[in-house]
């Protein structure tokens, strides 16, 4: 098994995920090579709670373009992982 913090790069704030985590519903940026079990692994090891399941998705890096020399490159692709939990359980990640 990989250790949680390999596996879990940084949670995804925004406000659709702080309106996801009224349902339980939290979001991390992955290792680009996780599985959805190493994630679920990851999570329960790292915040002692129970997974229910995990959706993941790649999304493409964008295109970019330097202005001064006219070289092309691209941002990297970046995993997500939306993690739901087990009714009643939850990260207090952003609890104050």
């Amino acid at each position: 098994m990989r250790d949680a913090m390999a596996v879990l790069v940084r949670p995804v704030v925004s406000e659709k995920t702080y309106a996801l985590m009224d349902q339980g519903v939290y979001v991390f940026v992955v290792a680009n090579d996780a599985t959805k079990i190493d994630v679920r692994h990851a999570v329960e090891q790292a915040f002692g709670v129970r997974v229910a399941k995990v959706n993941t998705m790649i999304r493409k890096g964008k295109s970019t373009k330097n202005r001064r020399t006219n070289t092309s490159g691209s941002r990297p692709d970046l995993k997500r992982a939306l993690v739901t939990l087990v009714a009643g359980d939850k990260i207090d990640l952003f609890e104050n």
